[in-house]
């Protein structure tokens, strides 16, 4: 093991009925980078005519769903009345808080001419603070054109939420955050700055070499906390999610989509959920029901 990389995480295969992602967060012995306390590669996955990702109404608390697409499209409706197209590029940033219902499924306008259609992303879930947590729901949706891109050689930057490489993008975050693409051509080399605490690096397509070590695709890097700004280069054309930021303000209770700093509020949660008690999704029946139902 690098001096520079502290773990290694590999990530865990999950089939969500129509289509599997790789999880890496929460792993064993580690609940959250930075307030990231959810991390999973979507796809890349193909769907036939009339198929496509489907994810019927369900609800969360104490959290911000962040999703990020590199191929594809979603159609988002939430209980807000929400109903907004995100297409490579946008940010969907969903926050929670005391409570909130939304679907996501892949719109028949996005299929090309042979009723095919593909998705490849990133979705995470980053926990609120304490003191967040019970806030008013909202929902927020960042353009591709508005985030902050930075050029280096070989490498285009660009900055989904919080703070890096001297820019800040327009999504309102809660605690620092550090969360950025990165797309290196081969042999292109960036560093990871040590502005945020916690730092980890997902090589999402392509192979890296940090500190004289190689990593594949797939692969999450959790960086070593003291060890000042991290050289990645690239072995190949790669794409790569720079995740992290300030450590949460103690650990998370996590069962289903719900997650709280106590565990009597997810109970709350799963009751009201199971009694029809959250707001439903305007124009979109379905649900979700509990794992135990």
């Amino acid at each position: 093991m690098s001096s520079l990389v502290e773990r290694v995480i590999e990530p865990r295969p999950r089939d969500l009925g129509d289509f599997a992602v790789r999880r890496v967060l929460p792993a064993a012995g580690l609940q959250t980078v930075g307030p990231f306390i959810f991390f999973d590669h979507m796809g890349p996955a193909d769907f036939g005519p009339g198929q496509g990702v489907n994810v019927r109404p369900h609800p969360h608390i104490g959290l911000a769903t962040v999703t990020y697409l590199f191929e594809g499209a979603f159609m988002h409706r939430d209980s807000l009345g929400t109903a907004q197209l995100i297409r490579p590029g946008d940010v969907n940033w969903m926050v929670a808080g005391r409570g909130i219902v939304h679907s996501e499924r892949t719109p028949p306008e996005v299929r090309d001419a042979t009723g095919r259609t593909r998705v490849h992303g990133i979705q995470t879930w980053i926990a609120l603070p304490r003191a967040e947590e019970e806030r008013e729901p909202s929902f927020a949706h960042h353009g591709a054109a508005s985030l902050p891109r930075v050029e280096r050689p070989g490498a285009i930057l660009t900055v989904i939420a919080g703070t890096a490489y001297g820019e800040r993008s327009p999504v309102d975050v809660f605690s620092p955050t550090l969360y950025v693409d990165a797309h290196l051509a081969a042999g292109a080399a960036i560093e990871v700055p040590d502005e945020h605490e916690q730092r980890a690096c997902y090589v999402a397509q392509g192979r890296i070499e940090i500190d004289g070590k190689a990593y594949e695709e797939g692969q999450f890097m959790v960086l070593a906390t003291a060890a000042g700004p991290v050289s990645l280069r690239a072995l190949q054309a790669s794409r790569l999610m720079l995740a992290g930021g300030a450590p949460l303000d103690g650990p998370r209770h996590i069962y289903w989509n719900f997650v709280s700093s106590t565990r009597e509020r997810i109970e709350a949660a799963s009751r009201d959920w199971r009694e029809h008690r959250f707001a439903p999704v305007p124009g979109d029946a379905e649900r979700i029901p509990l794992p135990d139902e």
